[in-house]
């Protein structure tokens, strides 16, 4: 089973660029994130014409997540993250598909730090460190995927040093990414390869994506049973290099049937 996430930065204006990238991917489980469409909006029909079945959660001009199969139906089991009913944010879905329980997320950049913004974003993160919480010891396979807007570490950014007063790099942030770590979850792509330079997102400045010059930010983290199949991981560049294509790119792990020995590598 190969599930992929991908911030696509405007799910209407960047159709032709996932149209293509599914034909040619065909990952069976897809989270969307960033749709920056109303649910009315949701381009459902070019995308079950490819195949895909799609529960989505949708937001006028900003926001919105979605989750696509081609391998069975969606059940979803929750929209919007719990713990806050004034939340108006459409940033967190939830379903079973295909025997996997997937999350897909959107966490918010938080910038200007400090600010409003920077509180929300924390806030945020704690909400999901509780639900998540409630998720970890499942006896199933979970995956919660999608644009967590936090460098883990050192190595998920070019230039480091460069990035010490934005809420994506901010000590507050990378700390609560390590707690959900430390709940048990598995940060998949990190995982399978611990040393190796990888990159999510490209700013379009400055030729940024033919420089390298990245961050990871995209990221999808896996239960103890989920990880115990987990065989494959890596980042799809080759849709960044598309005309008007987002400012990110597709990340996919593949799951086995059974759990499997798998053989770690430094790319």
């Amino acid at each position: 089973m190969k599930i992929a996430t991908y911030n696509v930065n405007g799910v209407n204006g960047r159709l032709p660029v996932l149209l293509r990238w599914l034909e040619l991917a065909q990952p069976d489980i897809v989270c969307l994130q960033e749709l920056k469409a109303p649910d009315e909006r949701f381009p459902d029909g070019p995308i079950r014409d490819l195949g895909y079945d799609a529960a989505w959660h949708g937001q006028k001009a900003w926001n919105g997540v979605a989750i696509l199969s081609r391998i069975g139906e969606i059940h979803e089991t929750r929209r919007g993250l719990p713990g806050d009913t004034r939340d108006s944010h459409s940033r967190y879905i939830e379903a079973a598909v295909g025997g996997v329980l997937v999350g897909c997320l959107y966490l918010p950049n938080g910038n200007p730090r400090p600010g409003p913004k920077f509180d929300y974003k924390l806030d945020w993160f704690a909400r999901l460190h509780a639900h998540m919480a409630t998720l970890v010891g499942l006896d199933a396979p979970v995956v919660i995927a999608g644009d967590y807007n936090v460098m883990p570490t050192e190595r998920d950014v070019y230039a480091p040093e460069r990035w010490l007063d934005d809420a994506l790099f901010a000590p507050d942030v990378r700390k609560a990414y390590a707690r959900l770590l430390g709940q048990g979850w598995i940060d998949a792509l990190r995982h399978l390869h611990p040393d190796a330079t990888i990159y999510t997102f490209w700013k379009y400045l400055r030729h940024a994506f033919e420089r390298d010059a990245g961050l990871r930010i995209d990221h999808l983290l896996l239960n103890p049973v989920a990880a115990r199949r987990l065989t494959a991981a890596d980042v799809d560049r080759e849709p960044r290099r598309w005309k008007k294509t987002s400012d990110h790119a597709p990340v996919w792990i593949e799951l086995a049937e059974t759990p499997a020995r798998r053989r770690r590598s430094g790319r």
